[in-house]
């Protein structure tokens, strides 16, 4: 393993209808993290405000990327020194709001992305309340030399949005996530995570809410596909090594990447 491998965590935890609550929540969480000698911490998909049936309170407690949710990641990350990555509701147009994901340092906001696909399916309608946010754009940042990508549960069953990544130049892809409970659910989600690794030859590094509304199983899989660590259905939090000496070993024993015939291009 290179000595300059970068240590990630996924924290899962269920947030709830309190924000000051889940921001306590999430710097105990952050603490606990860097601890255990994590540079990049990633917490679930709504982490700043989530309630099982949506309702108008969404936009009520939506945050623009400069309120109290982010400050207090900020601080969060300065105060331990890594990168946090959290999903959380921000303002849209309308009483909708968009699913936002932010990955923050001390040095501010480093990338942001917006939800493409929403959670219209399995008697969901996640666009009732969901605004879509823009494709055809990449929100990628850098640690310690391993690019990191980003994207959000339901678009893990479009392989387009891995790929996209990918062809950004991504190492590892961040999904947080609030994969809803269901028959089938658990081995879709591990199924998922695994083949996006294998077949982006990256890592996926995925943060889910616990069992209950979600399934859990929150874990890092390397680009083998392989889980490194995980979390099984209670809250935790799981750590493990991006080791850019086995992607690239990975890469070149399976350059599935060099090898494609087709591009992606958004559908409009």
């Amino acid at each position: 393993m290179s000595a300059s491998a970068p240590l990630v965590a996924v924290c899962q935890f269920a947030p709830g209808a309190d924000p000051a609550d889940n921001r306590e929540r999430v710097a105990t969480l952050i603490a606990q993290a860097a601890q255990r000698g994590a540079r990049v911490v990633v917490l679930p998909e709504y982490s700043n405000y989530f309630i099982p049936s949506f309702d108008d309170t969404l936009a009520t407690y939506a945050e623009s990327l400069d309120g109290a949710f982010v400050a207090a990641l900020r601080a969060a990350a300065t105060a331990h020194g890594v990168v946090v990555i959290a999903g959380m509701i921000e303002p849209a147009e309308g009483r909708r709001v968009h699913n936002t994901v932010v990955a923050v340092s001390d040095a501010g906001v480093l990338a942001v992305y917006r939800k493409q696909h929403l959670y219209d399916a399995f008697g969901q309608r996640e666009s009732d309340w969901v605004a879509p946010g823009p494709v055809g754009v990449s929100a990628v940042f850098d640690v310690d030399g391993v690019r990191f990508g980003l994207m959000t549960c339901y678009d893990l069953r479009f392989p387009e949005v891995a790929r996209t990544l990918a062809d950004a130049g991504t190492d590892a892809m961040i999904v947080p996530a609030e994969w809803v409970r269901g028959p089938l659910k658990e081995h879709h989600w591990s199924t998922l995570l695994t083949a996006r690794a294998i077949e982006n030859t990256a890592y996926v590094v995925a943060a889910d809410h616990p069992g209950g509304v979600g399934v859990g199983l929150s874990q890092i899989i390397d680009p083998q596909g392989v889980v490194v660590a995980g979390v099984s259905s209670g809250e935790g939090i799981a750590v493990a090594p991006v080791d850019p000496e086995l992607i690239a070993r990975t890469r070149t024993t399976n350059p599935a990447l060099a090898l494609r015939r087709y591009r992606v291009e958004p559908v409009e």
